[in-house]
């Protein structure tokens, strides 16, 4: 049995306890926030045997095996942090920090202690997403030409609302487009030319961003995110003999649908069930159960190469955070 602790209480780790339900052998002991009473009616609420008015109290339980954290973006390095330090294996929600520097040092940090860390990028753990990476590994599409995505959400958000402060890591980048470029990464890898442009909006965090990704193999990546819209959260992969389109919402498609040279489009789904989250909790805990300390399918230099990536992204459109 896997004892999971989670830190913060708020929509995200509410979705994340009710998928922990469907994962086997996994049990939710603890709850950790900064406010206790948040704590317990968070635990009340999904079954956790313990609530911890601090992040400290719940990386000292020595009765729990790895700590999900789903605080806002800010937050990240410092909670980890004081997981990591502690001992306890590290579950950190995406992005891992706000910028590659701070990302380094949790994976510097997890490293030198022989401690399990790993980014909570649940799209590469979705089945269908395993899925197209094997199809386009077994040559289904051809060599890889095109990455298209986009994810746009219509809002409108209030100035201190997380997607717009800058102090929270707001702005459609980190939020949004990490999707994006995340798919695009895991197709193409790094890319050798990065273009973008994006709206800022008024506390300079951005509203509309468009990216462009290079490869000197010819392949290009036209990637968007966005609060100013709702968008068809549709991506496409084109190859040199066929296409893989992946539907709404591509992050967690429930099917996908190869097109091949002039073959009938042939629809691949998966079983739906939960939120799409109990797939990196059963990541996180084969990993454990082998005694990985970094997962294989999402390794330490995968978030460290697109946390490089929103870095320049932010760079070039101009965002400056707190």
């Amino acid at each position: 049995m896997t004892r999971w602790g989670i830190l913060a209480t708020g929509h995200i780790a509410s979705r994340f306890a009710e998928d922990l339900r469907l994962v086997p052998d996994a049990e939710l002991v603890a709850v950790g926030s900064r406010s206790v009473d948040s704590a317990r009616r968070f635990a009340d609420t999904y079954g956790a045997q313990r609530a911890y008015g601090s992040w400290v109290e719940l990386a000292a339980d020595p009765e729990v095996d790895v700590i999900y954290v789903a605080t806002p973006h800010a937050a990240h390095h410092e909670a980890a942090l004081t997981c990591l330090t502690a001992g306890r294996a590290v579950l950190l929600e995406k992005p891992f920090t706000l910028d590659l520097a701070t990302s380094t040092e949790l994976v510097d940090t997890a490293r030198a202690a022989g401690v399990f860390l790993m980014e909570a990028m649940w799209m590469r753990t979705n089945p269908i997403i395993q899925r197209m990476v094997q199809l386009v590994a077994d040559g289904a599409i051809g060599t890889v030409r095109n990455v298209r995505a986009d994810f746009g959400v219509a809002g409108p958000f209030p100035p201190e609302h997380r997607m717009r402060n800058p102090k929270l890591g707001g702005g459609a980048l980190l939020d949004l487009g990490i999707y994006p470029i995340s798919l695009a990464h895991l197709l193409l890898g790094v890319p050798q030319h990065i273009r973008s442009w994006a709206h800022l909006g008024p506390e300079g965090t951005d509203e509309n961003t468009g990216i462009l990704l290079g490869y000197d193999s010819g392949a290009v990546a036209t990637l968007s995110c966005g609060m100013v819209g709702a968008s068809t959260l549709a991506a496409s992969i084109t190859g040199s003999t066929g296409r893989i389109d992946l539907p709404e919402p591509f992050f967690r498609p429930a099917s996908l649908t190869l097109y091949r040279d002039s073959a009938e489009p042939e629809t691949i789904a998966a079983e739906e069930a939960g939120n799409g989250y109990q797939y990196e909790a059963i990541e996180v805990q084969r990993c454990l159960a082998a005694g990985l300390t970094e997962s294989p399918v999402v390794p330490h230099t995968t978030t460290l190469e697109v946390m490089a990536l929103l870095d320049t992204v932010r760079e070039q459109i101009g965002v400056r955070y707190e």
